[in-house]
């Protein structure tokens, strides 16, 4: 299955493009950062991050859209930006009919380190081991995009990955399907390093600074 990542901002936008196997072998497709100048007309530039979009989901066609949930900043101008980018990432998603799903950086961190409070360096690091890159993905902002497009990956029922098959229902916005990681025998269907962070995972959101209604 082919899944595109997006860590939405306005001056940099973050999209990253995996392939993921049944076993759950990521692959890595393409990976781009969005860039539009700061100066520019506001308008201006969310046409050009919307532009930039539709090509590449045209191109590269994914089965599904995966994007970094936005919480509350106290810098109120850039979490409307970043509100604004996944906006339109969900519409051409939509206009696609693809199903979008939605992690918070915390579910993110825990997905792909097994720590949910990872730094971005470590983050990074454990994107380049799992897609098995020579180096690191420049900027933290491509990192983060194909982060995010594996941890929708993994955090989704495992039959989910097969060709053509149709997402759950609790798939849709973030969180494997409770019955595949915690229901009866779930946790036995996954491999020891899938069972591993799973559940570093659900300890990671109990203490989550988003679960709490806090400022990360």
């Amino acid at each position: 299955m082919r899944i595109l990542g997006i860590d939405p901002g306005l001056t940099r936008c973050g999209v990253g493009i995996v392939d993921v196997s049944e076993s759950r072998q990521a692959t890595l497709v393409h990976v781009t950062v969005i860039r539009t100048a700061p100066g520019t007309l506001h308008e201006s530039r969310l046409l050009s991050i919307s532009t930039v979009l539709d090509e590449l989901l045209d191109e590269y066609r994914p089965a599904r859209v995966a994007l970094e949930r936005v919480f509350a900043d106290t810098n109120v101008s850039t979490v409307m930006g970043t509100a604004q980018v996944s906006g339109i990432a969900m519409v051409a998603a939509a206009r696609r009919g693809l199903p979008v799903g939605m992690h918070t950086p915390t579910e993110v961190k825990a997905a792909v380190t097994g720590y949910g409070q990872a730094d971005k360096k470590q983050v990074g690091t454990m994107v380049a081991k799992i897609l098995r890159l020579e180096a690191v993905p420049k900027p933290a902002d491509a990192a983060d995009a194909l982060a995010l497009a594996i941890c929708h990956a993994w955090r989704s029922p495992l039959g989910a990955l097969a060709a053509g098959a149709a997402p759950a229902a609790g798939d849709l916005h973030g969180g494997a399907s409770p019955r595949t990681a915690a229901g009866t025998g779930g946790v036995r269907a996954l491999t020891g390093a899938q069972a591993a962070w799973f559940a570093a995972e659900q300890a990671a959101k109990a203490a989550s600074p988003e679960r709490r209604g806090l400022r990360r």
